[in-house]
């Protein structure tokens, strides 16, 4: 799919009008529109006891605000019409106030229909019109509202145990008949599952929704939807119906089957082992009377439907022999179904659930430990569901048929997402389709399967034989892909065969990006895209492989990103729901929300930190005090076990080891990590103390901030503002995390520089180091470098990505190359659609087109564009043009700048009822006009400070066009990708001459190989001349024992190959001591062809006894390729 369609899909348009200028008049008119409640246009059956009501304030003037508002809330339209507020009449309040107005009315109940609407007065003291009606229904707020049980199929079978053997149930279907009796006024639907459901009425699906009720951990909690199906009963004959599947509750999930996690090792029936249904139908008619139709055993079910298997990682089977028409409708014989039983009857099987767990000492590995759990039905707290539904959002038609013969068709629909398809056919009855999806193809055409992993995302369709043709559409799976496989096709496929169905939660996109460079307008895409694919239901890291977890470190990374692109509000509170329940007893947040079974440690810094920057991150674009109340308790508890087990105000070496993950340079240290999240973590929390009047509690964590401050400076920070850690990331995160005192902030950033530089002007970092990277650059004095890289094409970057065919963000910065194709990691752990190193697109909103927020909930605003030099880049022309919007809480905001002949051209937009500050880019301040006029002649414009480089303007909300001669210079010297230079070799500059040869091990020698005697994991064989270490599991490593202790300035000289890089640590023990995580030396070694030495320095005089070698510090045996060239190891003593 072309940018141009991707950019026509998303883009938020604004009025076609709005750049033209206001001009004086006497009617000053502004009007609440877009009204939410709880985020959210007439949410249905809401729990909340006291709803927030939001409006945006809208005007086609300049300087319009509201001074007062008041809100009428009715249980009837006609009420309103009168205007009569018979729950609530606010009066007239004076107050700007536009967002979570908390409703102060009458006590809700269960089931009550709200309807209001809201008038706001003008800065002037005019009242406005009254905006449309809006609505909101109070779901069942009492356990004692249900009457219906939780009901299932009849279950005896043995809880399943086989790895080997894919266990795939068929769907349930359930239905019942029923008669209404007079004429119905209203009808609603309570419905929820203990696995994922599909509701129908007289033949009819209730709602586009797809998985609903999403994903809890079920043992405790479980969300049920409401719907209004007034317009679906008529009086007479009924039929209510659902099918039933296993989703998250029952089916696969994440990487359970991979590494022998879950129930007997098998991934699957992580909460229970039966699907459920419970549904409560409750009727008004016009004499008011009611009636419920409730689920009960009187209902039937069945599992002989066309369903057979359907699971969301493995896929869908359908036999369209098997379907059973009008199964929903009234008078449907259903006297082969069975009586449904409770869910509770089932009894209560016990099965051993395995975790892999943390070790008890460093280096034991980690141990899959087994406990018995009760798989038998277990009532879940019920609550409404807070979030967005996942719904089919787009169609993607068919670019490109590929015949690879015998049936076998790829199809390319030229577009990577999240989804299903519709498949339309003509077979002979019996005729079985299979439907594979990838991501990408190998070269050779083949699709690509191998980074699915133990997801088989194949679906099946057995044709019913209509001469007519069919239609298929999976119900309850869905797969990430580009590309559609079907194997033992009838016929030839056309493009109407296959059509790609987007599915994500529905978050209304409020964004768009567009600049003079086309390759960064496709990376805007591809973020989307991304985002779209993998916002279903819960941030997941990806969309495709056995996993689609919601990984933490990857949502704090990019939520703010995810926030200018999509409203996030309400799916964000309901994710935010399953973090706080899933904290550990230790108060630290895990690795992934919710949290099935554990993954070797339970929680990893900066991941951890995802329970404090989420909650701060939405405060901040939304003004939503709520989310921190409903946190703060959660976040306590994280703050109190991270300042526990801080030492000295500095973070520690603990928990799983992902840091900077997928760096391209050297490890940035876990404890260096871990202290930059120390300061972030407490500062946030200073703040949103602050926000809810916790001042003690804002003196104490922003005490824990300072403190955590001077500590880094001392232990850190060099003279001249470098960081005596050497990574891209760790000088990124330092400034990001505001750890660099203001005077050396600039030489911070020209350290940075340098060290970019040194790597050919290209970025090393990884999901830590990425997103902070250009902001602080552009902060630093270094804003061309950030835009040089932004633009860069090279690897790594994100232009690579898209030179090498990407439609969404990858994993790795070279997860495909056109040179090694697949070939430079292991395709296990390879995903094309992941969102972390997307966080750019935030630096692209806040910085490229300079719309910022001043403070929480954009009520003031700050437009601060950031044009590059010209002629700051070698490679190819500097972004000279630059058009975004955003669409925030309280309206569009619009900021598109030109830089044309010398002269900076600037048009805004900002939404009624804010303020805002406008930066422009001039050192003369008396060239600026407006809309062609000097400052002089515009009364709504101040300016209110001026620097050599910037002229501030002070405006209140309307459409502005500004202009002013430039004052950013030409570049001296324009900036070019080259070559990097390699210190993996030799970092610290480590001279050998005179150095004495103390013990040497020819690994060319398998008798030198024997004497590294404590090998765990570690294989050694030979190929083509070669002597090859390679790594089997986790944890690979060898030690040797000196043959006398070894003393003064010691260095081990490794001559190794890394065929495709590696991470190599070598560890140290004193006489009569064991091996520790601080006497060690770790970083990364590049890819190469050739044997090199590269040298690690053991500081300190202290004696050595003992040497371990750790070729593959990072391994994952689900994702590397752990081989190295070895010829030799050797143990040098420097002169003094």
């Amino acid at each position: 799919m072309c940018a141009q369609h991707c950019k026509a899909a998303w883009t938020v348009v604004c009025s076609a009008l709005w750049f033209i200028v206001a001009t004086p008049s006497d009617v000053r008119a502004i009007e609440p529109t877009n009204l939410r409640c709880e985020y959210r246009k007439d949410p249905l059956g809401i729990d909340q006891e006291s709803p927030r009501l939001s409006w945006i304030v809208q005007s086609d003037q300049r300087n319009q605000s509201q001074s007062a508002y008041q809100i009428l809330v009715a249980s009837t339209k006609q009420h309103l019409v009168n205007d009569k507020g018979d729950l609530w009449d606010s009066g007239k309040v004076d107050s700007d106030q536009t967002l979570f107005v908390t409703y102060q009315g009458v006590p809700l109940k269960s089931r009550q229909r709200c309807y209001w609407k809201v008038r706001v007065w003008d800065g002037d003291g005019r009242p406005q019109s009254w905006s449309p009606t809006a609505s909101w229904s109070m779901g069942l707020m009492k356990e004692s509202d249900w009457t219906a049980n939780y009901i299932s199929v009849r279950d005896t079978s043995p809880v399943y145990r086989d790895t080997d053997q894919l266990h795939l149930p068929p769907a349930q279907q359930y239905r019942k008949d029923f008669h209404a009796e007079k004429r119905v006024v209203r009808a609603t639907v309570y419905a929820t599952a203990l696995g994922i459901y599909e509701l129908h009425l007289n033949g009819e699906r209730v709602s586009d929704a797809f998985f609903a009720p999403g994903w809890t951990d079920y043992r405790k909690r479980a969300y049920y939807n409401t719907y209004d199906v007034t317009d679906m009963l008529h009086a007479g004959d009924n039929a209510i119906g659902a099918w039933v599947a296993d989703g998250w509750y029952s089916g696969y999930v994440g990487f359970g089957l991979l590494t022998g996690m879950g129930t007997e090792k098998t991934g699957r029936a992580t909460y229970g082992k039966t699907p459920s249904l419970m549904a409560q139908l409750e009727i008004e008619y016009a004499d008011g009377s009611r009636q419920v139709i409730a689920t009960d055993p009187s209902w039937k079910v069945t599992q002989e439907g066309p369903i057979r298997e359907a699971d969301l990682l493995m896929g869908e089977y359908y036999d369209a022999r098997l379907e059973t028409p009008n199964w929903s409708s009234p008078g449907f014989d259903d006297e082969s179904w069975q009586p449904a039983v409770l869910a509770e009857d089932n009894g209560h099987p016990v099965a051993t659930f395995y975790q892999r767990r943390n070790p008890t000492r460093p280096g034991q590995g980690v141990q899959n430990l087994g406990q018995d759990r009760n798989l038998g039905f277990q009532r879940p707290k019920l609550e409404a569901f807070p979030g967005v539904p996942v719904r089919i959002t787009e169609q993607v038609r068919s670019q490109a048929i590929v015949d690879r013969g015998s049936g076998t068709y790829i199809i390319d629909l030229g577009q990577n997402f999240a989804g299903t398809i519709r498949l339309k056919v003509k077979g002979s009855s019996g005729q079985k389709i299979r439907i594979r999806y990838g991501e990408m193809l190998h070269p050779d055409g083949r699709l690509m399967t191998e980074n699915l992993r133990k997801a088989r995302a194949t679906d099946f369709y057995v044709c019913r034989g209509n001469p007519n043709g069919e239609t298929y559409q999976p119900r309850f799976t869905f797969h990430g892909f580009r590309y559609v496989e079907l194997s033992d096709f009838p016929g030839t496929p056309d493009q109407d065969t296959v059509t790609g169905l987007v599915m994500h939660s529905d978050t209304p996109m409020v964004s768009s990006f567009e600049c003079s460079d086309p390759m960064v307008n496709q990376l805007f895409s591809n973020v989307l895209w991304t985002q779209r694919s993998n916002f279903l239901d819960l941030p997941t890291d990806c969309p495709q492989r056995d996993e689609r977890m919601g990984w933490t470190g990857d949502a704090q990374a990019y939520v703010a990103t995810a926030a200018y692109n999509a409203d996030i509000g309400a799916f964000y509170t309901k994710w935010l729901r399953e973090l706080m329940e899933s904290q550990r007893p230790s108060g630290a947040f895990p690795g992934y929300a919710p949290f099935p079974f554990q993954h070797g440690w339970d929680f990893g810094t900066a991941w951890a930190d995802a329970g404090v920057i989420c909650p701060w991150t939405i405060w901040q674009f939304y003004g939503d005090t709520r989310i921190i109340h409903d946190c703060w308790d959660p976040m306590t508890k994280f703050m109190q076990w991270r300042m526990d087990t801080c030492v000295d105000h500095l973070g520690i070496n603990h928990g799983n080891a992902w840091g900077d993950w997928l760096t391209q340079g050297g490890t940035t240290p876990l404890d260096y990590i871990d202290t930059i999240y120390l300061a972030i973590s407490s500062k946030m929390m200073a703040e949103m103390a602050t926000a809810i009047g916790r001042d003690a509690q804002h003196d104490r964590y922003m005490k824990q901030y300072l403190a955590t401050k001077a500590a880094f400076q001392a232990k850190y920070l060099n003279d001249d503002g470098s960081v005596n850690v050497n990574t891209q990331t760790a000088q990124a995160l330092a400034l990001y995390a505001d750890l660099i005192p203001d005077n050396l902030r600039e030489k911070t950033g020209q350290h940075l520089a340098k060290m970019l530089a040194d790597n050919g002007n290209r970025m090393s970092t990884g999901f830590l180091g990425t997103r902070p990277l250009l902001p602080v650059l552009s902060s630093s004095g270094q804003h061309d470098l950030a835009t040089f890289l932004l633009q860069s094409r090279d690897f790594p970057s994100w232009g690579y990505e898209i030179v090498n065919g990407a439609t969404t963000i990858w994993e790795r910065w070279d997860s495909y190359t056109k040179e090694d194709a697949f070939g430079r990691h292991n395709a296990a752990m390879n995903s094309f659609s992941h969102y972390a190193f997307g966080a750019v697109c935030e630096w692209m909103f806040a910085t490229l087109a300079g719309i910022q927020s001043d403070g929480p909930g954009f009520k003031h605003i700050i437009i601060r564009p950031g044009p590059p030099s010209p002629g700051s880049n070698a490679m190819r022309e500097p972004i000279h043009w630059v058009k975004a919007s955003y669409d925030s809480i309280r309206g569009p905001i619009r900021s598109e700048w030109a830089l044309t002949d010398g002269e900076f051209q600037l048009k805004v937009r900002i939404p009624a009822n804010t303020t805002a500050t406008v930066y422009l880019p001039t050192s003369d301040s008396d060239s600026i006009t407006e809309g062609g006029k000097p400052l002089g002649d515009r009364s709504n414009v101040s300016l209110i400070d001026k620097t050599p480089d910037v002229a501030v303007l002070s405006i209140p909300s309307g459409t502005y066009e500004f202009a002013a001669i430039l004052s950013v210079s030409s570049a001296a010297t324009p900036l070019a990708t080259s070559e990097p230079k390699d210190f993996s070799v030799n970092p610290d500059g480590i001279d050998l001459a005179g150095a004495r040869k103390i013990a040497s091990w020819d690994f060319t020698n398998a008798q030198s190989f024997d004497q590294w005697t404590e090998r765990s994991n570690l294989k050694l064989h030979h190929r083509d001349g070669k002597t090859i270490v390679a790594a089997t599991g986790n944890d690979s490593q060898m030690a040797v024992r000196l043959a006398a202790p070894a003393e003064g300035q010691l260095v081990i000289q490794l001559r190794a190959m890394p065929d495709n890089g590696a991470t190599s640590q070598f560890f140290w023990a004193r006489p009569g001591q064991g091996f520790r995580g601080d006497l060690s030396s770790k970083r990364k070694l590049s890819k190469t062809d050739r044997v090199q030495d590269y040298l690690f320095a053991i500081p300190g005089d202290g004696p050595v006894s003992m040497i371990r070698f750790d070729p593959f510090a990072n391994f994952d045996p689900y994702a590397d390729v752990a081989e190295m060239t070895v010829q030799s190891i050797t143990l040098f003593q420097l002169p003094e």
